[in-house]
C-alpha cells in the first residue's frame, strides 16, 4: 500500500505526464532496447517506429497517475494489456528492467524537477502498478490454452482478397494441443513466433493475428494482410508469412488471447441489434462474430458494414454473404474507399442504429476516426467496442 505521502507526490506529476509523457516514454524505449537488445525479440519495431507504442505506454502511465488512490479504475486497461503481455510471453522477471528504464527516463527527460523524492515516488509507484500486472497475468498464464510457444502445420493457404490470405493450421503431433477442445472466443487472436530472414533482420518477430473462425474442425484459421516495406520493419512478418511459407511449413503459436468479444447476455435476443463494423484486415475477427451470432440466433437485426479500398481487397466477401443469407434480418453496406466517401459521423447516423451494440476493427487512424465519429452522435460508450491493429492504449483517453 503506497504511503499517503507518495499519493499526493504522483498526483503532482499528472500535469507533467500530459505534457512530456510521451517524450519520456520514447526516451525509455531508447536506452532499454539499446542496453537490453534481446528485448528485441519481444517488441514490435514498427510499433515503436509509428510511435504507437510510446503512446500507449505514455497513456497507461498517466492513467496509473490519475487514478493512483484507487488502482482497481483500471483493472480494465491492465486485462487488456495483459492479454498481449501474455501472448508475447512477458514474464514478471521482465518488469525490474522496465522500471529501472522508465526512471532512468523520467530523471533525464524531466531533469532538474524530477527531485529525489519524485524518482523514490516513482519507483514505490511502479513496483505497486507492475504487481498488479503480474497479478493478473499470473492468472491469464494459467487459463491460457496452452504454455509457451507451440508447433502448428500449415495445412491451407488461401487468398480471401487482394492483399490478404487466410492461414489455417494444426498442431503437430508432439505439440500436446487438441484442437478438439480449444475453446475459441469470436474476437481472440493468436500470435506468430517468427524469424524473417528479410531486410537483414537479426531478431524473432512476434506478431498478433486475428482467428478468423470459433469453428476449428478444420483447423485454426488466421489471416493476414501484406504489408508492404522496403527497409524498414513494417512489412517484415506479413511478407514473410506471404512470400516464404508455403503449405506444410511450421510456425511458432502461443494461446488465443484478447478481450474482444460479443456481449453474451445481448446474443440471443432480438431488440438491440448487433451492428459489425470493419475497415480492411480489421473484418478477420469481426467475420467470426458474425459467424457465431448466426449460428446461436439468427432472428436478432445484424448491420454488416465494411470498408475496402476497392472490390479486389473486400475480403471474406462470399463468406460473408452466405452467413447473412442465414441472418434473418440483416443489413450489408459496404464502402468502397476508391469511389466512395470515408465513412463519417452522417453515414454513422444513417446506417447504425441508436440502440445497437457496436463492434469495431481496423488500423489505428480508422478506430481513432470512428472512435471520434461516435462520440459526436453521442452513442452510449458502453455500446462501443473496438480492437485496434495497433496498441489499444494509443486510441484511448484517460
Amino acid at each position: 500500500m503506497l504511503s499517503e505521502q507518495t499519493r499526493t507526490i504522483i498526483k503532482a506529476t499528472v500535469p507533467v505526464l500530459e505534457k512530456q509523457g510521451t517524450q519520456i516514454t520514447k526516451c525509455f524505449y531508447g536506452h532499454m532496447l539499446t542496453e537490453h537488445e534481446e528485448l528485441l525479440n519481444i517488441f514490435n519495431r514498427t510499433n515503436q517506429k509509428i510511435g504507437a507504442q510510446p503512446t500507449a505506454l505514455a497513456t497507461t502511465v498517466l492513467a496509473a497517475a490519475k487514478h493512483i488512490d484507487n488502482l482497481a479504475a483500471l483493472l480494465p486497461h491492465v486485462e487488456q494489456i495483459g492479454h498481449k503481455h501474455r501472448a508475447l510471453q512477458i514474464l514478471p522477471e521482465h518488469y525490474p528492467i522496465v522500471g529501472k528504464y522508465l526512471l532512468i527516463a523520467i530523471k533525464e527527460v524531466l531533469g532538474d524537477v524530477a527531485t529525489p523524492e519524485i524518482i523514490t515516488a516513482w519507483g514505490e509507484a511502479y513496483q505497486e502498478i507492475a504487481d498488479v500486472f503480474i497479478s493478473v497475468e499470473a492468472k491469464m498464464y494459467k487459463e491460457a490454452a496452452w504454455p509457451g510457444w507451440k508447433q502448428f502445420e500449415v495445412v491451407g493457404k488461401d487468398k480471401v482478397a487482394e492483399d490478404i490470405y487466410e492461414f489455417t493450421v494444426k498442431p503437430t503431433g508432439d505439440s500436446g494441443v487438441d484442437l478438439a477442445k480449444l475453446p475459441i472466443i469470436p474476437g481472440q487472436y493468436i500470435t506468430v513466433n517468427s524469424h524473417p530472414v528479410r531486410q537483414d533482420n537479426k531478431y524473432d518477430a512476434l506478431r498478433h493475428y486475428s482467428i478468423c473462425s470459433a469453428d476449428t474442425t478444420n483447423g485454426l484459421k488466421f489471416a493476414v494482410k501484406l504489408q508492404t516495406s522496403t527497409n524498414n520493419p513494417d512489412g517484415l512478418v506479413s511478407e514473410f508469412l506471404h512470400k516464404d511459407v508455403k503449405v506444410g511449413d511450421v510456425l511458432k503459436l502461443s494461446a488465443p488471447a484478447g478481450d474482444f468479444a460479443v456481449n453474451k447476455d445481448l446474443i440471443n435476443q432480438n431488440d438491440i441489434p448487433l451492428v459489425l463494423l470493419s475497415s480492411g484486415v480489421g473484418v478477420t475477427p469481426i467475420v467470426s462474430m458474425l459467424e457465431a451470432q448466426v449460428k446461436e440466433n439468427p432472428s436478432r437485426p445484424i448491420v454488416w458494414i465494411q470498408s475496402a479500398y476497392n472490390e479486389p481487397h473486400v475480403a471474406f466477401k462470399n463468406h460473408v454473404d452466405n452467413l447473412l443469407k442465414q441472418a434473418k434480418d440483416a443489413k450489408k453496406v459496404v464502402v468502397l474507399t476508391d469511389s466512395q466517401p470515408r465513412i463519417d459521423d452522417k453515414f454513422l447516423k444513417e446506417n447504425v442504429p441508436a440502440h445497437a451494440d457496436v463492434y469495431i476493427c481496423g488500423s489505428l487512424n480508422f478506430m481513432q476516426s470512428m472512435i471520434d465519429h461516435f462520440q459526436v452522435l453521442e452513442h452510449k460508450n458502453d455500446m462501443i467496442h473496438y480492437e485496434p491493429f495497433g496498441p489499444k492504449m494509443s486510441t484511448v483517453k484517460v
